[in-house]
């Protein structure tokens, strides 16, 4: 596959900078038992898939859960239950299935069935358990092991070059040289999306909720990646509400669920009555906080990311930027069953049913017209009429806040 990544390369420009210029892979490190456990042998012999979870790990609600989802009740039928694994209920796998992942799964042309294979989950705690987790899966004989997370580019690379038997999903990132151009490798898959298509969509959507004429906007890391949320959103709420204000916070990580509470608290004070949140666990304080002013009788939103956040603040949650990192988990666990595993580049977006906007539940005057709205402006992104800017750089300039 051709690369189609032009435009990530200068947003991931800056983790070169930290890459080995060596051509060969250092010896591996020995794993920490710690940060990694040996992952116990399946009794029943079936195919085993690894993944290496990044920061804020399992329970993130957000990017780790959408990958668990994919390849533990969507690849393996089985749902995690405190420390062991218990079959998943067909109600459950409907209900896991639900929203609109049919229209995506059929735009991308994935039926659904359970794969029958063992997960080998193993949680990260600090970025240098990346490249020996990753190892460990490989030590263990796994043959198809995903990273999910851009930090994981250089693990990968070290990895697929000293395991060239194994196979390797990498999410949020291409390799990427010394110099920051990307190159592909014969063992390894990367997988980029255009979340800022989903982010336009949302932030018009706020754009047309709004009654305070503010919005919110909680960052994680300021960096280009999450700069794209950034400017997706803005460029929406400027499409449907060019006279509202957005307020732009960054929280500087993603683990932090009580910063990200403060940040909102702060948003909300200042007059932001719709949040986007995006910002890991981070983001997740900041549904907290809105949940609570929502309780407390005020109309305020919240607008969730990666994975649909509705269940955490049922009058709360206004709708979600869905990046499926779970349909590509499972298409990688389907190929490699299949023998079809194929290494290369994608890029997906709402064209390819790679990012999308969760239901809008919560009731709202103008609702229907609203929606209309929405996928009118989804259908002239797909179609190219409109193009989102990947960068706040991109747009015009921002008039002063009030």
């Amino acid at each position: 596959m051709r690369l189609r990544v032009l435009g990530l390369v200068l947003a991931l420009s800056s983790l070169s900078a930290c890459k080995s210029r060596k051509e060969e892979p250092p010896a591996a490190p020995a794993p920490s038992a710690a940060t990694a456990p040996e992952p116990k042998a399946s009794a029943d012999r079936k195919p085993r898939v690894g993944i290496v979870l990044s920061l804020g790990g399992r329970g993130d609600q957000s990017f780790n859960d959408s990958a668990l989802r994919g390849l533990e009740e969507w690849a393996s039928g089985v749902k995690y239950a405190g420390d062991a694994y218990q079959p998943l209920s067909l109600e459950e796998r409907r209900a896991s299935l639900q929203g609109s992942l049919g229209e995506d799964m059929s735009r991308r042309g994935t039926p659904m069935e359970a794969l029958g294979i063992t997960p080998l989950v193993l949680q990260s705690h600090v970025a240098e358990d990346y490249e020996p987790n990753l190892q460990l899966l490989a030590d263990q004989d796994v043959p198809l092991s995903l990273a999910v997370g851009f930090l994981m580019e250089n693990a990968v690379e070290t990895a697929a070059k000293r395991n060239p038997s194994m196979h390797y999903l990498l999410v949020d990132s291409p390799l990427l040289s010394p110099q920051g151009e990307p190159f592909t490798l014969p063992n390894v898959r990367t997988v980029v999306f255009r979340e800022e298509e989903g982010c336009y969509l949302v932030g018009a959507l706020a754009g047309l909720v709004t009654k305070t004429g503010k919005v919110g906007f909680v960052g994680g890391m300021e960096i280009p990646l999450v700069k794209r949320y950034e400017a997706g959103f803005r460029a929406g709420v400027a499409a449907t509400n060019p006279k509202a204000t957005v307020l732009v916070s960054y929280t500087g990580g993603f683990t932090n669920f009580a910063v990200g509470k403060q940040v909102g608290q702060d948003l909300l004070t200042k007059g932001t009555d719709v949040l986007f949140a995006a910002a890991g666990m981070d983001g997740l304080g900041a549904i907290q906080a809105v949940k609570e002013a929502r309780d407390e009788g005020k109309p305020v939103y919240v607008i969730g990311v990666d994975s649909d956040p509705s269940h955490l603040a049922p009058k709360a949650v206004l709708s979600a930027v869905v990046k499926r990192v779970d349909l590509v988990v499972y298409e990688a666990v389907k190929d490699q069953l299949a023998g079809t595993f194929q290494s290369g580049d994608q890029n997906l977006g709402l064209k390819e049913g790679g990012i999308t906007y969760a239901p809008v539940r919560l009731d709202f005057p103008g609702k229907d017209e609203a929606l209309r709205t929405l996928e009118a402006f989804k259908a002239k992104i797909i179609s190219g009429e409109i193009h989102v800017p990947t960068h706040p750089d991109q747009l015009p300039a921002a008039k002063p806040a009030p």
